[in-house]
């Protein structure tokens, strides 16, 4: 498929799934909007995928500003270019007992997680469904399809990302816009790290967790084949078909029992 002249903007571009995503689609031969907060990040991702011959345009934007999300959407528009395939990958949880958390940490989590992906998706859709054509990626988590104590928030917020995909994929059903839901387990990124969450015992093993390469191939091809949301890797597909046939409660326990600080026995 001949994709020159197509453009990806993808948000979280400079690390982790959403860097590999961002390779995925240089090898394809997609030009690419990447957005993230740190320029330096952003200049040296974009500098590494333009030896794939497209153009890669940068912004630096702070999502946690919902106000942000608003102006990338108005500025892309300004430079006259046409989002083929929009990435909503930029995400970050916090680890600890709800209780003790820092509330403005946790509201910032939520415009990060909802209001900037809500808006960025509702402004880019408009223009897809205006020209009658469209992809967009979505990354939710198996954290969307269980309770997460310890991360009672970050849960929350990928809960709604797929309800939200799911219900908008319907509304779109008769059209020639996909929405895909982008569903990974834990995975060997930088998240932990900024969630403060390296004491977890879930995290312990890392080589139980995921490589975001092999997450981001996964999302990529459910992506391109219209699919409407895809559980990356096998032991968490498992978790999830568990999950649907196990009580609420006891699903919260053990995940309890699984996020809490490895020192706590």
């Amino acid at each position: 498929m001949n994709n020159s002249g197509k453009y990806a903007l993808i948000t979280g571009a400079t690390s982790g799934i959403g860097y590999e995503l961002a390779k995925l689609f240089a090898a394809d031969q997609y030009n690419l909007i990447i957005v993230a907060r740190n320029e330096n990040d952003l200049e040296s991702t974009a500098t590494e995928l333009r030896q794939n011959h497209i153009e890669v345009v940068t912004f630096s934007k702070d999502l946690f500003n919902r106000d942000e999300a608003f102006s990338l959407y108005e500025e892309v528009k300004q430079r006259g270019i046409q989002v083929d395939v929009l990435v909503n990958d930029a995400g970050q949880g916090v680890y600890g007992l709800f209780k003790d958390t820092d509330i403005e940490q946790e509201i910032d989590i939520i415009n990060l997680n909802i209001s900037s992906l809500v808006i960025l998706t509702k402004c880019f859709l408009q223009d897809m469904t205006t020209r009658g054509s469209g992809k967009i990626l979505n990354l939710a988590s198996i954290a969307s399809k269980i309770p997460g104590p310890w991360q009672a928030v970050y849960h929350g917020t990928k809960a709604f990302v797929l309800s939200f995909s799911e219900a908008i994929r319907e509304e779109l059903k008769d059209t020639d816009i996909t929405i895909t839901a982008l569903m990974p387990g834990p995975t060997d990124t930088d998240f932990f790290n900024k969630a403060d969450m390296e004491d977890s015992k879930a995290v312990q093993d890392k080589s139980s967790l995921a490589d975001a390469a092999d997450v981001a191939k996964d999302g990529y091809e459910a992506l391109m084949a219209g699919k409407d949301k895809v559980v990356s890797g096998f032991k968490n597909k498992v978790q999830v078909a568990m999950g649907t046939v196990t009580p609420d409660s006891i699903v919260a326990h053990q995940v309890f029992e699984q996020q809490k600080p490895a020192e706590n026995k």
